[in-house]
């Protein structure tokens, strides 16, 4: 049977089988799922073996969506939890020092590097992508316990919404650089694009609430609770604001209103699994061989840059919100890990300026590969440094 005729049902089953075999390795290796998964992507895919066929790639972008809805609902209830609302002001400083500091790291080496204003600012608001689903998956995984894993929780979730209002800040003013018409129904829906997403999350959250688990009481059924989630990513993406950031609010708005329900994300937590082994294999595979060669200079400065920039702004406002040493050690190296959002801003880039969009979503797409390699290691290692692993 030739590569280009395999069916998408027999390629899903490899995968799931795949799956399986990454969580085999990773307990026996102690490397994360996640790199494991990403790992394989890459030998299966166009720049390794070439054995998928490039229509099964095509639907990256639908479950890429699919998983950042689940998880980013996950996260929303993280957010809104009990436990968390004593830290929330460590959460709020954390995440806006790993988002701004980065920002600004890779904005100052990029334009030492290149000379060029319009890519140091469009490369600078990418650089405040984090990955949540990788984060997740690997507190999971080890069933991380402890200040540094549920304050990383409570920060990924809220570090999105710094980086989309950062990016879309920088890409105004990319724009207006460039010479390219800037009015001010740009900025009207950069500002929707965050404040749409948490209304819409509230509007759909708020019936949701009074809804979900009368079926059985207690907790709401898998169908129920994937229909919410689902139908509120897919309103998100009609009206064109930040769906990860209207599911998380989705998932606050349930934790803080629906006092009836026990476990509201139980089943959303148990189903997303299928969804994200797909999701970073696709990542995997989405690497070209052309991304490769053309990373060059202004690819090592972004990762250096990035990397310096999560890390040293978690560090630097940790210390500002008087958080514990473990936590200003060890939290801004879980958050090395970049994906979907990285890329859905390239692409955005490219609508905007597309004299620089080719070379901007090509380093986004082979940075968030490294990344997802990296990343997870480096979050395994720091929560075991910080004695939170079982």
């Amino acid at each position: 049977m030739p590569v280009e005729t395999m069916p998408d049902l027999l390629i899903i089953g490899f995968i799931f089988l795949i799956g399986w075999l990454a969580h085999a390795i990773s307990s026996r290796a102690h490397i994360p799922r996640v790199t494991i998964l990403v790992s394989i992507g890459v030998l299966v895919g166009p720049v390794g073996l070439d054995i998928v066929p490039a229509a099964f790639t095509q639907h990256f972008s639908t479950v890429t969506h699919l998983a950042l809805a689940m998880i980013g609902f996950l996260l929303g209830e993280s957010f809104a939890g009990r436990d968390l609302i004593a830290e929330r002001r460590q959460i709020f400083l954390i995440s806006l020092g790993a988002s701004l500091v980065p920002a600004i790291a890779v904005f100052s080496l990029v334009f030492l590097a290149t000379s060029n204003l319009v890519l140091s600012l469009v490369l600078a608001g990418i650089a405040t992508a984090t990955d949540p689903a990788a984060t997740v998956d690997v507190i999971h995984e080890y069933r991380a316990h402890g200040a540094v894993s549920r304050l990383l929780k409570g920060v990924v979730a809220v570090d999105d919404a710094w980086g989309v209002i950062i990016f879309s800040l920088l890409l105004v003013a990319a724009t207006t650089v460039a010479g390219n018409e800037t009015s001010v129904g740009d900025i009207a829906h950069s500002a929707w694009e965050v404040f749409g997403a948490l209304l819409l999350g509230v509007v759909i959250g708020i019936p949701m609430s009074a809804v979900v688990g009368r079926h059985r009481p207690g907790e709401p059924t898998l169908v129920e609770a994937m229909g919410f989630v689902f139908i509120c990513g897919g309103c998100a993406l009609f009206l064109e604001v930040s769906y990860l950031l209207a599911c998380m609010m989705l998932g606050a708005t349930v934790a803080r209103r629906a006092k009836h329900i026990e476990r509201p994300f139980h089943d959303i937590e148990t189903v997303s699994d299928p969804f994200l082994i797909i999701f970073f294999l696709l990542s995997g595979m989405s690497i070209e061989l052309s991304a490769l060669n053309l990373l060059g200079v202004i690819g090592l400065v972004y990762v250096l840059a990035r990397c310096l920039g999560k890390i040293f702004g978690a560090v630097v406002f940790a210390h500002f919100a008087q958080s514990s040493p473990q936590v200003t050690r060890y939290l801004g190296w879980c958050l090395l890990p970049q994906a979907g959002v990285a890329i859905g801003m390239a692409l955005l880039v490219g609508e905007r300026l597309p004299e620089i969009g080719e070379p901007v979503l090509t380093l986004a797409v082979t940075t968030t590969v490294f990344f997802e390699l990296i990343g997870p290691l480096v979050t395994r290692w720091s929560l075991y440094r910080a004695g939170e692993l079982q």
